[in-house]
């Protein structure tokens, strides 16, 4: 892995059947900002309000409902890196097993990784109807089977058609289907009989996909639970904004199938990836204008901008990683990034941030020990243990995936 300048030969053409050392990397990357780099800018913020890090800070926050930021990228990214994995793992099955046998693969990685998912919200640890039933996890099992499914029977064309339709078809039912006579716990007034169905709207609380939640997703959902209703009104992950995240895994698949193209030189893929973003990015603010980017939504907006973020992404990772061979720098990320699934449950599971407090104290002693460096101090250490655990992972070939 040299950072020696390459060669022409290299410049030209990069062997297909190579396994993509960015998309490890980029993976890396994304559950990086998940598992511990947010303490480190938490950390930076109490040293001092610089206009630098104050802006980063506010980068790895959510948007409470419109808007985009850094951190709303990072869970559409992973959806996006599934369907990438889709268009690097399916074909050759499909030749080799036919179209139903690779669905049936894919229907049980979906499966099981929805299975892993409800643990991971809580499990059965608490009795029913306190169980939550979607959450991140399961979204992404079911974004992957669908695009999986529509990859397998349908080509190109096809394939465009059917992002296509998914944007365009969830526009429409948030746009203009009615909301029935039930204005939830937004609106604090009750209705009146006879009235007619609100219009659509895309406030929290009071659109066609909150309604679906309220009324039809069972078991606890994530947002608004309170006293009066502690099972939730409304999820992130609900029913009917789960259909656009397969859009979202669509995008990510053809991207793969550009990567995998081996009729087109890396240069021109690296433009056309950079174009796709550029594109998407302005068509999803465009698009926010009527349709508004909100990620608790996943609106057909936030799809092309997230999409054309991602697209962005991949372009910059591919060129300087596989084309440019500038790699020694991103081995943390490709650390991470080939035990994704790993690092995301074991980072819940160990809490590498209670156990860095053994190592640098307890709150109160770090901040005794290292005043206003202690919050840095034991994120520093949290992700330190973190990646010596990827590392170790690595080194033994040790891979654990679905």
């Amino acid at each position: 892995m040299s950072e020696a300048q390459p060669d022409a030969k290299v410049l030209t053409r990069v062997e297909p059947s190579e396994r993509l050392m960015s998309l490890d990397a980029l993976r890396g990357f994304d559950m990086f900002w998940i598992v511990g780099a947010e303490g480190l800018v938490r950390g930076f913020e109490k040293l001092g309000h610089s206009p630098g890090v104050e802006f980063v800070a506010n980068q790895l926050k959510h948007k409470r409902w419109e808007g985009i930021a850094f951190e709303d990228l990072i869970f559409p990214l992973f959806v996006f890196m599934s369907g990438i994995s889709i268009a690097f793992s399916l074909g050759k099955s499909i030749e080799q097993k036919g179209r139903w046998h690779t669905v049936g693969k894919i229907a049980l990685r979906a499966l099981m990784l929805f299975v892993i998912g409800i643990f991971y919200s809580g499990g059965l640890k608490t009795s029913w109807p306190d169980i939550r039933l979607l959450g991140v996890l399961q979204r992404i099992a079911l974004s992957y089977f669908f695009a999986g499914a529509i990859f397998c029977f349908f080509g190109l064309r096809g394939r465009i058609a059917m992002l296509v339709g998914i944007l365009v078809g969830y526009w429409a039912m948030m746009s203009f289907v009615p909301i029935p006579n039930d204005p939830g716990i937004a609106s604090g007034r009750k209705p009146v009989a006879g009235e007619a169905p609100f219009p659509a709207r895309f406030d929290e609380g009071t659109n066609l996909s909150n309604y679906v939640d309220r009324h039809y997703l069972p078991g606890r959902r994530y947002d608004w639970s309170s006293k009066q209703n502690p099972l939730g009104d409304h999820d992130p992950e609900g029913l009917l904004s789960t259909i656009p995240a397969i859009a979202t895994c669509l995008l990510g698949v053809l991207a793969g199938m550009l990567l995998k193209n081996p009729n087109i030189l890396p240069g021109r893929k690296t433009l056309l990836l950079l174009g796709a973003g550029i594109g998407c990015i302005g068509l999803g603010y465009l698009w926010g204008l009527q349709f508004p980017i909100v990620k608790k939504l996943w609106t057909s907006s936030y799809v092309l901008v997230a999409g054309g973020w991602a697209f962005i992404l991949l372009s910059a990772f591919y060129v300087v990683i596989d084309v440019l061979k500038w790699q020694k720098w991103s081995l943390p990320f490709v650390w991470i990034g080939t035990n994704a699934l790993v690092i995301y449950l074991s980072s819940t599971a160990i809490k590498f941030s209670d156990l860095a407090n053994r190592f640098v104290g307890g709150d109160a002693v770090a901040v005794e020990r290292f005043g206003l460096y202690a919050t840095l101090v034991q994120a520093v250490a949290s992700l330190a243990l973190l990646l010596l655990f990827a590392n170790f992972l690595y080194r033994r070939k040790i891979f654990i995936r679905i």
